[in-house]
């Protein structure tokens, strides 16, 4: 039983060494990865917009096509009208078609007026689309140069986050899934990642809290899983002293 108990504690301090390496190579890259992303979300934003942009423009003009073969039909109907009205046999008639043609030519003016108003709204769209693209191209300056810089980081730390990555892989098949679980959500739960510690100098190496001789007796035999009173930590193992 000790042995297993021991065995589990040794690995997963094997997990944690390899995590924390992994961490510091993350370090080095700084906010770059973030940046990047928030840069990629920014920009795929701004294309969101040109393309929203693009369609409100492509219905204004649809409309205004419309409005341009309404006022077609209008001259058309009004041609006509003025045609009947040279054969009316009496006022009412041509009171009747005279109203046909008042109410044909306000409808040519309101179209000319919405036509006017869509243009206007195509010209407006239209700045933003140069400005929103000026943003982009900014932003896509700004992004190419952070993902220079990242990937110069990364391929100079590459080949020893494959092995890291690939040794982790062997360490997880060694701890059983109960164990991992707690050990990740401690991971996430600390500032510093650090989920697995030893004792040193009688405190947590996690929270640097004391811990007490008869609870570091029980630590260094391995007989059981402990965790820090404090921080919740797993205490694997306790740091001999070294005695002048």
């Amino acid at each position: 039983m000790e042995s297993t108990v021991a065995s589990k504690l040794d690995a997963l301090l094997r997990l944690q060494s390899l995590d924390s390496q992994l961490d510091k190579i993350l370090q080095i890259r700084g906010d770059l990865p973030e940046e990047v992303r928030d840069l990629e979300d920014e920009i795929a934003g701004y294309q969101v917009r040109v393309s929203k942009f693009d369609e409100e423009i492509a219905e204004l003009q649809q409309s205004i096509a419309s409005r341009k073969q309404g006022i077609k039909d209008a001259e058309k109907l009004i041609k006509k009208y003025e045609e009947q009205q040279e054969n009316v046999r009496n006022n009412r008639e041509f009171d009747a078609i005279t109203k046909e043609i008042e109410l044909q030519k306000l409808e040519i003016q309101i179209n000319e007026k919405k036509i006017r108003e869509a243009n206007f709204q195509i010209e407006q769209k239209n700045i933003e689309i140069q400005e929103t693209k000026n943003r982009l191209e900014e932003r896509q300056k700004d992004l190419n140069t952070k993902n220079g810089e990242l990937q110069v980081m990364v391929n100079e730390s590459e080949e020893d986050e494959r092995k890291l990555n690939e040794e982790k892989e062997e360490a997880v098949k060694h701890i059983e899934e109960r164990l991992l679980f707690a050990y990740n959500r401690i991971r996430k739960n600390v500032r510093n990642g650090l989920a697995v510690v030893t004792v040193k100098r009688d405190a947590c190496g996690g929270c640097f809290n004391t811990v007490p001789p008869q609870r570091q007796s029980d630590i260094a035999a391995k007989k059981k899983i402990t965790v820090c009173e404090h921080c919740g930590r797993i205490l694997a193992d306790v740091e001999q002293k070294v005695i002048a």
